[in-house]
């Protein structure tokens, strides 16, 4: 049994991680964070793969679980890692598709484990053309349609990794994998969940496919409600080389924005008329070079206005209603993302897994009652 404290409403569930980068942690580091306690398999010696990719010494999607450094390609090791998986509810793995298979540990190798829910996270998923090939968060958002709609009319902007890695990827797998676990909870049926990156982009995309289906979504940056083609909805530079986030899309919104703005009513053009968008973003643009970004927020601050400071990372995590939410906090010297969503009953924790320690395979088996 395990050893660790209850915390979470995932309490009591078991997943078993192989270790990977970007997306597969990232669902891990969810689970764990709301209280299922899940094994980390590594390769031995490895700093890990955002060490080894992108230099980090310390993650924090690889927190708040243990690390057991296992050889899969030797027999004991890959002994060990059959038995905890033959104890876990879940698997999380992000090879590329037929790896698990050639170590012996894919779905199909664990016929005594019906109610395993084996979830598979990949850019291009299991089959399809190009489920071979290498790609990462930018090749699978281009593919999907979602890099095209996002940008300046001359060009896309690369909007960090968050659409296709964590938006399109993490979140359908945990979802996902949250719906097998339920259904095998019921039924005593685990099955495997196919989460493709590309599939997830296109799901995000939904909303931007309903605009286009209804005609109100042109296939060109800078001229739709949502991509910056409309004056009241975009970005501005301030005096001090800051910026503002507008949004008053609402009438009622639009017109306190331009009373805190300074603009009596008639002062700007109707933004009922596409032929007055450029005045009418150059009037906006100019009284925003007037004041700082600080100043704007405060005048802006607690309004229904939808007007916002454009802060950075480390301003973000400074913000009042960020403290007063506790959207951060420390964590093995680090600043990092608090465990979300909040929940009344069982709040979910960082837990006491930690990136940097080791645990023997001893350790782990007896845990969960393992037996090789």
């Amino acid at each position: 049994m395990t050893d660790q404290p209850a915390r979470g409403p995932l309490a009591g569930l078991r997943l078993v991680e192989i270790s990977g980068l970007g997306p597969t942690p990232f669902t891990a580091q969810l689970f764990a964070d709301l209280g299922a306690e899940v094994i980390r398999i590594a390769r031995p010696d490895s700093a890990g793969a955002a060490h080894n990719v992108l230099g980090m010494e310390n993650d924090p999607l690889e927190r708040g679980r243990d690390v057991l450094e296992l050889d899969l390609k030797a027999p004991a090791d890959l002994a060990v890692a059959r038995a905890l998986i033959a104890r876990a509810d879940g698997l999380i793995e992000g090879m590329r598709p037929g790896v698990m298979e050639r170590l012996g540990l894919g779905p199909a190798d664990f016929p005594d484990h019906p109610a395993l829910v084996y979830g598979r996270m990949t850019g291009w998923g299991q089959t399809g053309p190009l489920a071979q090939t290498a790609g990462h968060d930018i090749n699978f958002i281009a593919l999907s349609g979602a890099l095209h709609a996002i940008g300046t009319p001359e060009t896309p902007t690369i909007p960090l990794n968050l659409v296709g890695d964590f938006g399109g990827g993490t979140l359908w797998l945990a979802f996902g994998m949250m719906a097998a676990l339920w259904r095998a909870r019921a039924t005593g049926q685990g099955q495997v969940v196919d989460a493709a990156i590309t599939d997830g982009v296109a799901g995000l995309l939904g909303m931007i496919w309903g605009l286009k289906g209804n005609g109100l979504w042109a296939e060109r940056r800078g001229v739709n409600l949502l991509d910056g083609g409309v004056p009241y909805y975009g970005i501005y530079p301030c005096a001090c080389g800051g910026h503002m986030a507008i949004g008053p899309i609402e009438e009622k919104f639009w017109r306190l924005f331009q009373e805190l703005m300074g603009f009596a009513p008639g002062d700007l053009p109707d933004r009922g008329d596409r032929a007055a968008w450029p005045a009418l973003r150059a009037a906006i643009g100019a009284r925003f070079l007037e004041r700082s970004r600080d100043d704007w927020a405060a005048i802006f601050e607690g309004s229904d206005a939808c007007a916002t400071p454009v802060l950075s990372l480390s301003e973000a995590a400074a913000h009042p209603h960020n403290i007063a939410r506790g959207a951060y906090l420390e964590h093995e010297g680090m600043t990092q993302p608090a465990p979300a969503p909040k929940f009344s009953a069982t709040p979910g924790a960082i837990g006491p897994g930690s990136t940097r320690a080791r645990i023997t395979a001893a350790e782990a088996l007896a845990r969960w009652g393992a037996a090789l």
